[in-house]
């Protein structure tokens, strides 16, 4: 798939969350990379690149308190490779960017990644 066919569809798949969680995303921006680095990977205790979809960095709305201002935006990163890797087809790979953006987008929110595995992320 082209790049920018990919960044459509990430683009779609932010358009396509409910209002109201929009309204909610504060100081967070949504970046694409091709593979997660080494560094990224060690960071969550992955071994291999296709084991990382998307990536989460930064404090969750549920930390933040008082203190919390002048920060850098968190961050949310999704990864080309892995995808394309997992999902050849485009309805296939439409699916995994889709399920990839929530999942992170539920970091955001302060979700476990067993929380967001119950929920079917």
């Amino acid at each position: 798939m082209r790049q920018v066919e990919f960044e459509q569809l990430v683009a779609e798949a932010l358009d396509a969350l409910p209002a109201e969680i929009q309204s909610y995303m504060e100081n967070i921006v949504v970046t694409l990379a091709d593979w997660p680095s080494r560094a990224e990977l060690e960071s969550v205790g992955r071994g291999s690149p296709y084991e990382l979809l998307g990536l989460y960095q930064g404090v969750p709305l549920t930390q933040r308190g008082r203190a919390y201002n002048m920060t850098l935006p968190d961050r949310i990163v999704i990864y080309r490779g892995p995808i394309e890797a997992l999902a050849r087809h485009p309805d296939s790979i439409r699916y995994h960017i889709q399920r990839t953006v929530a999942h992170e987008i539920g970091h955001h929110f302060g979700i476990t990644d067993e929380e967001l595995r119950a929920l079917g992320y």
